[in-house]
């Protein structure tokens, strides 16, 4: 069975180091760990395939980054899982998650949006929350800073510290997922 892992972002330099892309990171680390390329796929998506693991027991992976706005995410999404007939029940979202302090990891199967527009927008394509979320803490903005604004920013440089060994960590979820399942990688990696 297939599993797609999806970085939620918004396409562009201008976004690509932002608080809110911290999921395509980890989909760009997956990249290069993989040694595989991204190309463009007709579903307004970047995508790579890899298979993670060796032999009969080895999983056909899909890495993709949405090529459009975060709000817009679940409809490329969507006709990309129609395209490898990939199950909701097999769709990993990597996503930014404010309620969660700047790099911790939480993952989990289904549940609400949490306000996350790139949630609400997945949920509303596939007419369901029962995929799998991997929530990149990237904490709360400090004083009165709007979240939204907070969100489009790049991290601070006392973050930058720690970004690079987040986002390995990041990947490092995601395969732990495909290979040992929820309960054991929330035991091993939820911080």
């Amino acid at each position: 069975m297939t599993w797609l892992v999806v970085g939620l972002g918004n396409p562009g330099d201008k976004y690509a180091a932002t608080r809110h892309n911290v999921g395509q990171m980890v989909i760009d680390e997956l990249v290069s760990r993989h040694n595989v390329k991204l190309s463009s796929h007709k579903s307004r998506t970047h995508i790579a395939a890899f298979k993670l693991g060796v032999g009969v027991d080895a999983h056909p992976v899909i890495v993709a980054k949405s090529q459009s706005f975060m709000n817009e995410t679940g409809g490329p999404i969507k006709a990309l899982a129609n395209f490898y007939s990939v199950e909701p029940q097999k769709i990993i979202a990597l996503h930014d998650e404010l309620d969660i302090p700047f790099a911790a990891i939480r993952t989990k199967f289904a549940g609400g949006d949490n306000g996350h527009n790139g949630l609400k927008s997945m949920t509303s394509a596939f007419g369901t929350a029962e995929y799998y979320r991997v929530r990149l803490g990237i904490g709360r903005p400090m004083g009165q800073q709007d979240p939204a604004d907070f969100v489009l920013k790049a991290f601070s440089k006392i973050e930058q510290k720690d970004l690079a060994e987040f986002i390995v960590r990041g990947a490092d979820v995601v395969e732990s997922l495909i290979n040992n399942g929820l309960e054991l990688t929330q035991t091993r990696y939820n911080s």
